[in-house]
């Protein structure tokens, strides 16, 4: 018998660690997604970004990605890089 993903993947989800450690890449995936958009929307590449952040192409590829959590000086320098406000908040959990 064959275990289907979506079953596992709900057993795996049950535990506190691995809910905590899927929330974490979600928001990174976002992160990246939203960062990826504005480069794009803004007309340059990640070369550009890059050499507007002090950093590397590869790690812009990175954090458009997901791969890792940023650092918030991170975020900084990517919404100066791209003429972004960056917003941090706290929003009471339901």
């Amino acid at each position: 018998m064959t275990t289907k993903w979506k079953d596992l993947r709900g057993d795996l989800l049950d535990s506190p660690e691995a809910k905590l450690a899927y929330e974490r890449a979600r928001r990174d995936y976002e992160l990246g997604v939203q960062i990826r958009q504005l480069r794009e929307a803004a007309g340059i590449n990640q070369t550009e970004l890059a050499r507007r952040m002090g950093t590397s192409q590869p790690a812009v590829a990175r954090l458009e990605a997901g791969g890792g959590t940023p650092k918030l000086d991170t975020l900084e320098r990517a919404a100066a890089a791209l003429g972004a406000v960056l917003t941090v908040q706290f929003i009471p959990a339901a």
